[in-house]
């Protein structure tokens, strides 16, 4: 298999996680979340930097949309159709999904938890590089959603969400709280063992079997293994569709409290990396799914030849790394095949991990990585407005002129048009 013709794309959706967080293994500890910022996970990064505040506090930025913002208890979902992929004797397949929603203003208790300590623990210990404070800091980031708040009047349309390879549901938290605000229920999704560490009932905390399945693979066979991956989080997110919107039979309560707050006929997907190339799976597998999102995801699962059913699609990812002639061919295959309306941005001085929370987050403790210069302020202002107004024209029927070209207020982003 030739390197640069298959082996790259590989390499750059495991950045998802496994190849970025090894590389972050080799630096400093604040410069691991610079590490998980660049745009390509064997590039150099700097060697030192200041040393992160032992008690810092870290926050998500206040949504902008007119809503206050609700978060329920996780759900817990076992498929019991389904065997897990990674551990078969674990029996069926398990999902937790924290559930976000558009709430009345001054109702709800506490702000939602971001981690606990032992999440954030072994993402630390995923780059080898646990350390106490950081991973107390990490955890206690405060958030704007609010437990037990009420919920707002109406319907609303849905958004499901996975996240990269590796990477626990909470570094989507950003996002899933500024589509709330916006008036979107989304379902925040985390696959069993497909994270550094996620807890799940019963005091278990699962581990990324997955990461250690694909890395210990032959370079011929990651391909393949990601693709599996990629279809079976595709059948997560359908299996989740299926839970959250099916009408409770009398006298059984619905899976979510609030399911009645979903309009069944305006669901959209996206996601991470390998999330992003599921949301486009679960597309083509599932006419429910109106609209979906691919952010920096090589597409490991191709997206088939007779398109998606004229559904629109946005591609959302780095300069470097997925421009029309980068290694990652995956994309152009994908943009050709696209039979709907369909946009290309790709985002100057971007890296992999611009459109989660890490850089964000990074940002706020003095982490700069030369590879990817973009502020993590302005990585969470793109990432916030782009798939918004993607979602608010195509589940909401508004026009966004933001997504017909290039803006003056966003000169980092640019419309490929191959």
């Amino acid at each position: 298999m030739n390197g640069s013709k298959h082996g790259k794309p590989v390499r750059n959706q495991l950045r998802g996680g496994v190849v970025a967080l090894a590389l972050a293994a080799t630096l400093p500890l604040p410069l691991a979340g610079a590490a998980l910022a660049a745009p390509h996970a064997d590039r150099a990064a700097p060697a030192a930097a200041p040393a992160a505040p032992a008690a810092a506090t870290l926050h998500l930025p206040r949504p902008t949309g007119p809503y206050a913002v609700g978060r329920d208890t996780p759900l817990h979902l076992t498929d019991k159709q389904r065997r897990d992929p990674w551990v078969p004797s674990a029996g069926a397949r398990e999902l937790m999904v924290s559930v976000y929603y558009p709430a009345r203003p001054g109702t709800g208790h506490h702000s939602a938890p971001y981690l606990n300590t032992k999440e954030a623990q072994l993402l630390l210990q995923g780059i080898h590089r646990a350390d106490a404070p950081l991973a107390k800091a990490f955890a206690a980031t405060r958030t704007h959603a609010r437990t037990d708040a009420r919920p707002a009047p109406g319907t609303h349309p849905l958004v499901v969400l996975s996240p990269g390879f590796s990477l626990h549901r909470a570094t989507l938290s950003l996002l899933s709280e500024e589509l709330a605000s916006h008036g979107y229920v989304v379902a925040l999704l985390d696959h069993a063992y497909e994270s550094f560490g996620t807890a799940f009932p019963g005091g278990r905390t699962l581990t990324c079997v997955a990461c250690d399945t694909v890395e210990k693979a032959p370079e011929g066979a990651q391909k393949r293994l990601m693709a599996k991956v990629a279809t079976g989080r595709a059948a997560d997110i359908r299996f989740v569709l299926d839970v959250l919107t099916k009408q409770s039979r009398p006298g059984k309560q619905p899976a979510w409290r609030y399911s009645a707050m979903i309009d069944t006929r305006r669901i959209g997907a996206a996601g991470h990396s390998i999330g992003g190339n599921a949301a486009a799976a679960a597309m083509a597998a599932d006419p429910r799914i109106r609209a979906g999102i691919n952010m920096d995801g090589t597409f490991s699962a191709p997206v088939p030849r007779g398109g998606l059913d004229g559904r629109p699609f946005l591609l959302l990812g780095t300069l470097n790394g997925h421009s029309p002639h980068d290694e990652d061919a995956s994309w152009l295959r994908a943009w050709r095949r696209l039979d709907g309306w369909k946009r290309w941005l790709t985002v100057r001085d971007a890296g992999h991990f611009t459109f989660i929370d890490l850089p964000v987050l990074g940002g706020q403790l003095g982490i700069i990585d030369p590879t990817a210069p973009l502020p993590g302020k302005r990585s969470g202002e793109i990432t916030r407005d782009y798939v918004t107004a993607f979602f608010d024209q195509h589940l909401r029927g508004l026009p966004r002129p933001l997504l017909n070209g290039p803006s003056a207020a966003n000169p980092e982003v640019l419309f490929q048009n191959p």
